[in-house]
């Protein structure tokens, strides 16, 4: 398979993860609440241990171990992790904001433009590091659909919360789901007109991981309860970062 081929198979099988929210319909909410901390801690560790150990150590082997290079590399790694707290703040496409205004139809529209401006940006990542090369095609995929699910999930749950029927609201999350699969066409047409310099979109993506990570799934899966669930919880964490570093290493 060529590069092309694999950017379009991998975002389109990661777009289908929008109809793991039929989930809701069929699990009981508490298995349900244990299955997504089970999903969010394993994320979080993935997404860290692909920032950290994959996407920022490509990127230097990339552009070269010049001091301004380097600086080049880490600025695009902050304006990654900004524009998403940029884009959180101004579209609040988190799941967890749209609780506060449950009947509020339009805020569920915004639900769905957000995560399609989200998925897209996702398929430039995944174009880029399949580009780059196969290795980090991979992990970048897997760390990103290792996220989608629990958001996925918690996305379908918040449009039919906020008013659509569990049908229209299955359909309308696939539809914002599949800006992924145009992301990665449009990422794969920007390298051939700017060539090796979509490699600025590894610590791009970096930046995002670690905002997504540190910002978003972190604090979700911090418990009040006991330390044994806590131990529990940073287990599966350090079990997601284990995962990327065995993928690094064999």
């Amino acid at each position: 398979m060529n590069v092309l081929a694999w950017i379009i198979g991998t975002t389109f099988a990661i777009s289908l993860i929008a109809f793991l929210g039929a989930l809701i319909l069929f699990l009981k909410k508490e298995l349900l609440d244990k299955l997504l901390l089970i999903l969010v801690a394993f994320s979080a560790g993935s997404l860290i241990g692909g920032a950290f150990l994959h996407l920022i150590p490509e990127a230097i082997l990339k552009v070269g171990v010049e001091e301004a290079l380097i600086l080049n590399t880490f600025l695009y790694l902050l304006l990654g992790f900004c524009i998403f707290f940029i884009l959180e703040q101004l579209i609040r496409w988190h799941h967890h904001h749209a609780t506060a205004h449950p009947n509020i139809m339009p805020f569920s529209y915004l639900i769905l433009i957000s995560d399609g401006v989200h998925n897209f940006i996702d398929g430039l990542v995944i174009a880029a590091s399949f580009i780059i090369s196969f290795p980090v095609g991979v992990v970048t995929a897997l760390a990103i659909a290792l996220h989608e699910i629990p958001q996925e999930i918690g996305d379908f749950g918040v449009l039919v919360y906020g008013g659509f029927r569990k049908s229209k609201a299955l359909v309308m999350n696939y539809i914002s789901a599949i800006t992924l699969i145009f992301g990665g066409i449009s990422g794969y047409l920007l390298s051939a007109w700017i060539g090796e310099s979509i490699v600025f979109l590894m610590p791009f993506a970096a930046g995002n991981f670690i905002y997504i990570s540190s910002v978003d799934l972190i604090p979700e899966i911090g418990c009040k309860e006991s330390v044994k669930i806590s131990l529990l919880r940073f287990c599966i964490f350090l079990t997601g970062l284990l995962l990327m570093l065995a993928i690094k290493l064999f």
